[in-house]
């Protein structure tokens, strides 16, 4: 079961896409120095079908990707919510996931991006040349492409 605490269109979460990010609350992460440790708790309202269409009808037209950043708690939960936004919607979808691998329940042809790694305050976020974040763009033939370099300043 997934539930989110709030969610935002954001502009820097993934390059070159207008996303509404959705946070998922009940980490199992608990990452030292999260900047979100309100999302560590099993609180907020269900992330389902029913919710998801009362948030994009505000935000459709205004939006080019929806991003579920957490759900490592069911990550089978995240795969399904995923085929059901490309398929209802036909949003590029993306996952924010604190894993170091993905999950097995993860269809790969439901998203458009994937980000993997938990924050590790030393060797710091995506921003950061020594990060052991990733994040990849899905390839129309089911490849991974590591897009992590988009976020460093040359």
């Amino acid at each position: 079961m997934l539930k989110f605490y709030n969610y935002d269109i954001v502009f820097q979460e993934i390059p070159d896409e207008v996303t509404l990010a959705v946070n998922i609350t009940h980490c199992p992460h608990r990452c030292p120095h999260c900047h979100s440790p309100f999302l560590w708790e099993d609180t907020g309202e269900l992330f389902n079908e029913e919710n998801a269409r009362l948030i994009l009808k505000d935000y459709r037209d205004a939006i080019t990707c929806l991003s579920i950043m957490g759900g490592d708690n069911d990550p089978k939960e995240v795969n399904r919510m995923a085929a059901w936004l490309k398929e209802t919607y036909g949003l590029k979808t993306g996952w924010y996931s604190g894993n170091t691998e993905l999950a097995s329940d993860i269809e790969l042809k439901n998203f458009d991006y994937i980000k993997i790694g938990p924050y590790i305050e030393k060797l710091g976020g995506l921003k950061q040349k020594t990060t052991n974040q990733k994040l990849y763009k899905i390839l129309p033939d089911g490849k991974k492409e590591d897009i992590t370099f988009r976020f460093w300043k040359t």
